[in-house]
């Protein structure tokens, strides 16, 4: 009866052990899933934030240029359609299509800044504002840089053994990239040369 309960107990002890050490492994995967899920969210936050700044520059450059280029209604209409797909947007994907949009819309404003306006273009105040989106549009760059590789990250972390059979238990799946809209290779070239002698 003795070895009987000595089995019993050895069996208890074995079974609570890998019990612990699934529980401790589990507790792991966890953490390092919702830290990697925070980064995501983190870095997602932040090219919003560049974005944000884009956005609020728009008006001030389209102020400044309005009164001068009052036959140029058309690009005016489309940088507002733009402005308000952004406003609307919810998704990592709906941000991204009406990024890109916004995109297209202002570059073309500053492309026909240059090629029709050559006065627009040489006035300070202008030449101020587009210098500060050109500068936001760089920043846009580095932070969906940024912000893909924190996806490709937590993505590598969701598919992989063991962690995706906790990830998927926990309903953490893969996250969607920041991709440029399928129209993104017909933007208008943009160049914001600010030598106002050419």
């Amino acid at each position: 009866m003795n070895k009987k309960l000595s089995t019993g107990a050895i069996t208890g002890i074995v079974i609570t052990a890998v019990v612990v050490v699934l529980a401790l492994m589990g507790v792991g995967t966890y953490n390092s899933l919702a830290k990697a899920d925070q980064n995501v969210d983190a870095k997602w936050s932040q090219v919003e934030n560049v974005m944000q700044r884009r956005y609020d520059l728009i008006p001030n450059l389209v102020s400044a240029v309005k009164g001068s280029m009052k036959q140029e209604q058309k690009v005016f209409g489309a940088i507002a359609d733009a402005r308000s797909s952004y406003t609307k947007a919810n998704t990592t994907k709906e941000k991204a299509n009406a990024n890109a949009k916004l995109n297209s819309s202002v570059g073309t404003l500053i492309t026909v800044i240059k090629e029709d306006y050559p006065d627009l273009k040489s006035n300070a105040q202008v030449q101020t504002l587009m210098t500060q989106l050109e500068g936001s549009e760089n920043r846009i760059a580095v932070e969906r840089k940024r912000y893909n590789e924190a996806v490709e990250s937590y993505n590598q972390s969701v598919v992989t053994f063991p962690k995706n059979m906790f990830a998927n238990a926990m309903g953490m799946g893969k996250k969607d990239y920041f991709k440029a809209d399928a129209n993104a290779a017909k933007a208008p070239t943009v160049d914001l040369d600010t030598d106002s002698g050419k």
